[in-house]
């Protein structure tokens, strides 16, 4: 299967990965859907972004289509997210212990906050990090692959001393630039790229949006749709009245944050389409969601449990399901 085709009657879509650490694993079962239903669907893929987990999905989705299609694309998908859960029983306990931490912490109990910079360990979990992204994504071919590819690919980072929002596109993608996406500042040191420094982009665009109208030149090249896959639920059935409800609700609503200024430029800029405001190179542009849904706690975001990471991925393939018969 190609990335892209060019039928008249093709809608053209770019999709946008929210980041919430290993609840982005519902991204992943997503994506696997989307592209494995491409063919059968009246769709274009032009774009993908994403952020922190979203970040890593999005990368590993374009990297495998470009470099094989579908089935390699799929199987990047999985091999990462099968590589990033706890398996060895070292790494089990490590995850059990981290969650039932942050945990307690959130349910208003002590917890011993450390830097990143004072922990021995710390330079493990990145090169972990990179050595898996790099097991499965060969981020050598991603210029070539870069050039003049059907996809485009945007991760988002948040430069720590500029106070800027920043956005990595197509060949400048590396590894470093995805740690950078997903580098927790509690968790990761600052990621250096270019004599600059990166944290997690949760703190700049969750995910990258409007790069998706300013990216291309001619109007023929821009989504008519954007399909956002959102993690952190925008409703709450009731007002959170626990310290653990309020600290995950809090949570949720900072991940959400940039993403409804992100959806604001872009019903502004329609607005001025249809008001005749703008120049030819624009046109509107619909956004539809694909939401994870549910109320998981803020401190599930770093459970690596694999039947955990499991649930997730299949729940994704299911509410994508989901969304293209809706969309049929």
């Amino acid at each position: 299967m190609s990335a892209a085709t060019d039928t008249d009657e093709s809608t053209q879509v770019a999709i946008a990965c929210q980041g919430g650490g290993s609840h982005t694993a519902f991204t992943a079962g997503v994506l696997k859907h989307l592209l494995s239903e491409h063919e059968r669907q009246s769709y274009e893929l032009v774009a993908l972004s994403g952020t922190s987990g979203g970040a890593v999905c999005a990368t590993a989705a374009w990297y495998g289509l470009l470099a094989g299609g579908t089935d390699r694309a799929v199987e990047t998908i999985e091999g990462i997210w099968r590589d990033f859960a706890a398996h060895s029983p070292l790494d089990k306990l490590t995850n059990t212990w981290t969650v039932r931490m942050v945990q307690f912490a959130a349910r208003g109990g002590p917890m011993l906050t450390v830097s990143p910079y004072d922990l021995p360990f710390t330079s493990s979990g990145r090169d972990r990090f990179l050595s898996t992204l790099e097991a499965h994504i060969d981020f050598d071919r991603v210029p070539e692959l870069a050039a003049d590819a059907p996809v485009d690919l945007i991760v988002g980072a948040a430069d720590v001393t500029e106070g800027e929002f920043d956005t990595f596109h197509n060949e400048a993608v590396t590894a470093e630039a995805v740690l950078a996406s997903a580098a927790i500042p509690t968790l990761f040191e600052a990621v250096e790229i270019d004599n600059r420094w990166y944290w997690d982009g949760l703190f700049s665009q969750n995910p990258p949006i409007r790069d998706f109208l300013t990216m291309p030149r001619d109007v023929e090249e821009k989504p008519d749709e954007i399909w956002i896959v959102q993690i952190n639920p925008k409703h709450r059935e009731e007002v959170p009245e626990s310290i653990e409800d309020i600290g995950d609700r809090r949570n949720e609503l900072a991940g959400n944050l940039s993403l409804y200024q992100e959806i604001y430029f872009i019903r502004q800029i329609n607005d001025l389409v249809e008001r005749g405001d703008l120049p030819e190179e624009y046109k509107p542009i619909d956004v539809k969601f694909i939401e994870l849904g549910g109320e998981l706690s803020a401190p599930s975001k770093l459970d690596r449990d694999p039947a955990f990471v499991k649930q997730l991925m299949q729940r994704g393939e299911r509410r994508a399901e989901r969304f293209l018969d809706a969309r049929s």
